[in-house]
């Protein structure tokens, strides 16, 4: 009996020291969480004391890069429009004017868009932090199967990120800074309204396309099926084109289906990622009930 209750203790031993971080206070968590907090924080200041030190480039190619017609989504629309002899395509100049109407603002600008920046570069980070935040929380299969969410969210928002900053800010602003209804209304456009609009699209296209992860995370719980994302495709073509017509501000067809276009893909692959979840979740419950019967 004692040899019995020995092994009891040991085992008992192991199984605290395991689950020590999930019995955590709530004071604990709080206490990991200021942590994780403070850390994800210090390197969003060190990204913007980087933006702030090649702050002339930022601006000059970054920012006010889709505002020129040498702009390399231009240039590639002209060259493509010298293919297909159709040179209304061409871009050759983003009309109206940049100004700025407050005593403050460019040094606002500076700081508002050295922030963004700061959140873009570090978002990676910024995942790794809510990964070890939530790791403790998860049994060993659940960590094997969501080992690559750093990787693979941090791809995602890249690729979204791109393809907004690319693709529908400079389809966006051309169609807007073209658009008028009058010749006697001059386009003076303020500096803020002007980085908000670049800010919005870019950030916006970066966070749709972490779809395929969202679905990822529902399908684990349980709560998205593989057949429920394939029943619900028509109503899903419906939403796509909602949130399109959101994130671009512009009337303009071909700028719409531009953004529906890769969200469609999204939504297949998400369909894809559900599929490949689900059959091991299966696979994972017929593997449990044969280890129970034998």
């Amino acid at each position: 009996m004692s040899k019995l209750s020995g092994k009891k203790l040991i085992e008992t031993l192991k199984n605290k020291g395991k689950n020590l971080e999930a019995e955590m206070s709530f004071f604990d968590h709080l206490e990991v969480l200021r942590w994780h907090l403070i850390r994800s924080a210090i390197a969003v200041v060190i990204f913007m004391m980087l933006a702030f030190s090649f702050y002339d480039f930022i601006f000059d190619e970054i920012i006010m890069g889709p505002k020129n017609a040498d702009f390399w989504t231009y240039r590639l629309m002209c060259r493509i429009a010298e293919w297909l002899n159709t040179p209304d395509f061409c871009v050759t100049e983003v009309p109206g004017t940049i100004i700025n109407t407050q005593m403050a603002g460019q040094f606002i600008l500076q700081i508002n868009s050295s922030l963004i920046i700061a959140v873009v570069l570090g978002f990676p980070y910024l995942l790794y932090e809510v990964w070890l935040f939530i790791k403790p929380a998860l049994t060993d299969i659940e960590r094997k199967s969501a080992s690559g969410f750093v990787f693979y969210a941090s791809m995602l928002f890249a690729l979204g990120i791109l393809f907004g900053y690319f693709v529908v800010v400079p389809l966006a602003m051309n169609f807007l800074a073209n658009y008028s209804i009058s010749e006697e209304i001059a386009n003076t456009i303020t500096i803020s309204n002007y980085l908000s609009f670049v800010a919005t699209l870019t950030l916006g296209c970066g966070i749709v396309f972490e779809l395929p992860i969202i679905i990822f995370i529902l399908s684990k719980l349980g709560i998205m099926t593989p057949e429920f994302m394939r029943k619900s495709r028509q109503y899903a073509v419906v939403i796509i084109l909602l949130i399109a017509a959101i994130i671009t501000p512009t009337p303009d067809i071909i700028t719409m289906l531009t953004v529906s276009f890769p969200m469609f893909l999204l939504y297949e692959l998400s369909i894809v990622v559900a599929s490949r979840v689900h059959k091991k979740r299966i696979k994972e419950e017929i593997d449990f009930y044969r280890g129970d019967h034998q």
